[in-house]
Formats: structure tokens, sequence, C-alpha cells
């Protein structure tokens, strides 16, 4: 689709001539103009996808919404969360923090010799055919996601953190972006990893990121929608994703390891394509729309008392801290 492309990139240096190369000039910032464009191709991706979320999705929970929202508060730091991720804050925060890291890690790595491979290269032809390498590659991402998904729900250390995502009662097409930022940097770091192994070129895993974050804003939202039988099967509907959601199926497996107690695990952890869990077993096609949450949220613990999750957003990350530590 080159008329997108030439589109998206005409965008891209528009905004960049017009607001973010003056703003770096006044303060004295040239020196990142290059990191700058880079991120302006973000930011305008960001910029894109809430226009979606807005005039597409926002429409749709209003014509089928599974449950009223009683709880506006909740969505509303939801909503903070989604900006923070897609107007870059995020990405800003790792280009100051990790990415230097990241880089250096990688261009020692190529001094010693070390390259990458072309995933697309191992079919001949593949590599002259854009949309063909897009669709491996996006399968190949989808994969890794899919067992990073199960690793959050399989360590106990790691559901601390993953559980801020699942302790949402109130889902709606904002719930994507709620996650603690620790388990959105490790997720983050397994990824840059994978797209140097695998060697997807910078416009690719853009566009990869950006459907893969509007499919999920659909999965999370407050819609009652299959997709058939068959199409169940073929992509990840806001039904599927909302049993994985659901207290007690979503985010745990049938036994622990007392006889009678639950244990961490679950259902239906594909983030695009179920076709991970039909083949790994851990797929649930029963068509329910069930309360969401996490049963400690629920139900008494061990202490006799209910887990809080804390209702703002510095509130739950400090909470995800304690969690992670033992102490929350």
């Amino acid at each position: 689709m080159p008329w997108l492309t030439q589109f998206f990139d005409a965008a891209q240096q528009w905004l960049f001539e017009a607001v973010v190369q003056p703003l770096l000039f006044a303060l004295g910032l040239a020196s990142v103009l290059e990191d700058a464009y880079a991120a302006t191709g973000w930011l305008l991706v960001g910029l894109l996808q809430l226009l979606v979320m807005l005039l597409v999705i926002a429409p749709l929970e209003r014509w089928r919404p599974v449950e009223p929202v009683r709880d506006r508060a909740a969505v509303r730091v939801d909503m903070l969360y989604t900006l923070i991720h897609r107007l870059g804050l995020f990405r800003l925060a790792l280009f100051f923090s990790v990415t230097p890291l990241w880089d250096g890690l990688f261009g020692m790595l190529r001094i010693h010799g070390w390259q990458t491979w072309q995933l697309d290269a191992l079919w001949p032809g593949v590599t002259d055919q854009p949309l063909v390498s897009l669709l491996l590659y996006l399968l190949a991402f989808d994969f890794v996601d899919y067992w990073i998904h199960r690793g959050q729900h399989r360590f106990d250390w790691w559901w601390r953190l993953h559980s801020l995502h699942h302790s949402q009662r109130q889902m709606t097409q904002w719930s994507d972006s709620r996650n603690h930022l620790l388990d959105d940097l490790l997720r983050d770091a397994i990824i840059v990893v994978v797209a140097q192994c695998i060697g997807v070129a910078p416009g690719q895993f853009v566009a990869i990121v950006a459907l893969t974050q509007l499919s999920e804003n659909l999965h999370h939202a407050n819609l009652r929608l299959w997709f058939g039988r068959w199409g169940e099967r073929l992509w990840v509907s806001p039904r599927f994703h909302r049993l994985h959601h659901a207290i007690g199926i979503g985010h745990e497996s049938a036994r622990g390891h007392r006889p009678g107690a639950p244990a961490l695990g679950g259902h239906n952890f594909g983030v695009l394509l179920p076709w991970w869990d039909m083949l790994f077993g851990t797929a649930n096609f029963q068509q329910r729309y069930e309360p969401t949450g996490v049963r400690d949220q629920v139900e008494p613990g061990p202490d006799g008392r209910m887990r809080d999750y804390g209702r703002g957003f510095w509130a739950q990350q400090w909470r995800g801290l304690l969690r992670l530590a033992g102490r929350g």
C-alpha cells in the first residue's frame, strides 16, 4: 500500500517540522533531532490510534455493552494509562533510560561479529512481497507475545505485577494499557531482543505494534461481540478475551499445589490469534460474559482481607511494587 506509506511519511514530516523540531531547538536539544524524528512517527501512530478508538470502538461499546459503566473514575485512570503509552511518554522515558543500554549492547555484539538474520529471507521471494513479509513477522511476534503472556500468569513474581492489568472490574477499550510500568518494561525488553534477532524492518515493526495495540483495544472493549464459530478461531474477539479476564477463569488453573486450591494459569492468552491457545491447550470458547477482575478482590485471603489494587495511577504502581516485594 504505497499510498498509505506516502501519506504517513508526509504527515510525520509535517508534524516534525511544524511542532517537534522548533520545540527541540527552543529547548537546546538539537543533538537528538534524528531520534526525535523517529519518536514523531510513534506519536503520529498514537494519535491515529486514539482517533480510531474514539470514532470506531467507542460507538461499538455504546451499541452493545456487556454491562453499564458504573465506575467512571476507574475508567478515567485507564484513559491516563492509554495516553501515557499512545502519546509516547512511556517511550520517551525509555529513550532516556533503557534505549542507550540496548544500543550499546547490540553495538558491542556487532563489533564482535554477531549479526542478525532476516526471518523473511528464509523463503525465496518473500522479501519482495512487503505484505507477506509483514504477516510473517506479525505471526512471529504474536507467538512470542503468547508465551510472554503465559509467563505473566505462570510465575508468581511476574503475576504480582501483571495482576494490576486484571484488577479492572469495569473493563473498557482503555483497559489494554492498564499495566504496571515494570511489567511493560520487561515485555518491551523481550520484544526488543526478538526484533533485533529476527531483523524486522523499523517500518514493519511500527505497523505491527500499531495493529496489535488497536486490536487489543477492541478485545478489551465493553462490547458484547463474538466472531462466530469459525471467526472465533481466526482472530481473538472481545468475548474470547473477556473470558481471559473473568474472575476465577482467566487467571487460574483448575487445581493448585493443594487439593482443591486454584493455581496460576488460566485460558485465552492469545494476543491477536487464538491459534496458540488451540495448539497448546489453553483455549476456552465458551459463549459467556462473566464479571472481570481478580479473585482476591472479591474473596478474603488468608489474612481475612480482600486485596486492594489501588484507585489512582500512582497508588496502583506503588501497590504493585509492594506485591512484588511480598508486602502487598
